[in-house]
């Protein structure tokens, strides 16, 4: 009599060693090839797998070309989660100087450009190369463009493969959200849990441009390519950085920020002079130089495209001394407390990050390893644990790939 994988019943085999690989690990981008080399370095037999047909698309692209590879504030608080407390043990065993001590190794140039983020000198393709390489030096096989067809699981992972059926002992499922589908995005990892009854939790394009429509788009249109310095709210959260106007609504830093908490239907308060009360800035202003147009007394504090923008919206023109100060109050508050309702994001084609992914409450966040399935892992941004803008899902990437390695 033989048993499931037709070995005779009581024939003692030893399952590790008949199998093609120790691990598996479905995902070439940061998070996986971070988890190749450290289950590299511990001996085991790993095979890195990607339908892509070049590694780390996402790194190449990240930063403008230069790669925020880590924020050096990264704490838990910059992380989204259902779970929030599920980042702690990944951040702790692998820090962001942990990855700075990887990169001063390969002896790369770097830099810090603001808050924290740091960035390469020269290009991402220096993080890219230094992962391949780390790979090459743990033995780690690599194959992309590679098709795979089905994940099944008995006494060990099968994959079914266009390069044929491999077998590992442990699992990895490293393959990223759905932002971006030109390089690649799809739904594999979350249809990969589920079919192991792991649950998903609710998905949106996050760190994205929010799009508006009729006289809010037309506005922006007229506004195109002008910058400010911005601090944007939704509810209790608020954050302070550039705002950049565009032909489909705002965008920059403090809007992608933003768009991970902002919900369709919800509105937002942008005030574009953070530290500045508008309101008694224009009637000081009324006092001293009473004869200055509003456009420009208020072109001051913000620049002047903007100013006319706003006093054409309110229908304000003229002299400060005949602008009666209601009208002033309105301006002021569209400067100080600009609250608009989006009406949509961009989407994943623009979003940098998914936010949700697999349900952290079913996964071991020591380890990285499914509650559900032995031998099964899950690491990087398919997992609902979502960054902030900065360096944060790098770090993130490197954190849980770095446990889910130590443990395969």
């Amino acid at each position: 009599m033989a048993n499931s994988n037709g070995f005779p019943v009581g024939l003692h085999y030893n399952a590790a060693a008949m199998n093609d690989y120790d691990v598996i690990i479905i995902g070439a981008g940061a998070a996986g090839l971070m988890c190749a080399i450290e289950a590299g370095k511990r001996g085991r037999r790993a095979w890195l797998v990607d339908h892509a047909i070049k590694t780390a698309e996402k790194i190449r692209i990240s930063g403008g070309g230069r790669c925020n590879f880590t924020n050096i504030h990264t704490k838990p608080d910059n992380f989204l989660s259902h779970n929030p407390h599920f980042c702690r043990s990944a951040l702790s065993q692998y820090t962001p100087h942990d990855f700075i001590g990887l990169v001063d190794k390969h002896g790369m140039e770097h830099h810090e450009k603001k808050l924290g983020q740091l960035f390469c000198d020269d290009s991402a393709q220096q993080i890219i190369d230094m992962l391949l390489q780390e790979c090459a030096d743990a033995n780690v096989t690599i194959s992309m463009d590679t098709q795979i067809f089905a994940i099944e699981h008995l006494d060990f992972y099968t994959i079914k493969t266009s390069r044929g059926e491999k077998t590992a002992a442990s699992l990895v499922i490293a393959t990223g959200g759905l932002s971006i589908p030109k390089i690649g995005a799809s739904r594999f990892g979350y249809d990969a849990a589920e079919k192991f009854g792991h649950s998903i939790t609710s998905l949106h394009a996050a760190l994205v441009p929010l799009t508006f429509e009729n006289e809010l788009l037309d506005r922006c249109k007229e506004l195109t390519g002008l910058s400010v310095e911005a601090s944007v709210s939704h509810g209790k959260t608020t954050f302070a950085e550039g705002l950049l106007f565009t032909h489909r609504g705002i965008s920059g830093p403090s809007i992608l920020q933003i768009s991970s908490y902002w919900r369709h239907g919800d509105d937002i308060v942008v005030n574009l002079a953070p530290g500045i009360d508008t309101l008694k800035f224009l009637k000081d202003k009324k006092n001293t130089n009473p004869k200055q147009d509003v456009t420009t007394g208020l072109s001051d504090i913000i620049p002047k495209r903007l100013a006319q923008s706003i006093c054409d919206n309110r229908n304000i023109s003229g002299r400060l001394a005949d602008c009666p100060d209601k009208k002033l109050s309105e301006v002021a508050a569209d400067v100080n407390g600009w609250r608009v309702k989006p009406a949509g994001s961009e989407g994943y084609r623009t979003a940098e990050v998914t936010l949700g992914g697999v349900d952290t409450t079913e996964i071991s966040s020591k380890t990285m390893e499914s509650a559900k399935k032995k031998g099964l892992y899950f690491i990087g941004e398919v997992m609902d644990v979502t960054g902030h803008l900065g360096g944060f899902n790098f770090q993130w990437a490197w954190s849980s790939g770095y446990v889910a390695g130590q443990s395969v």
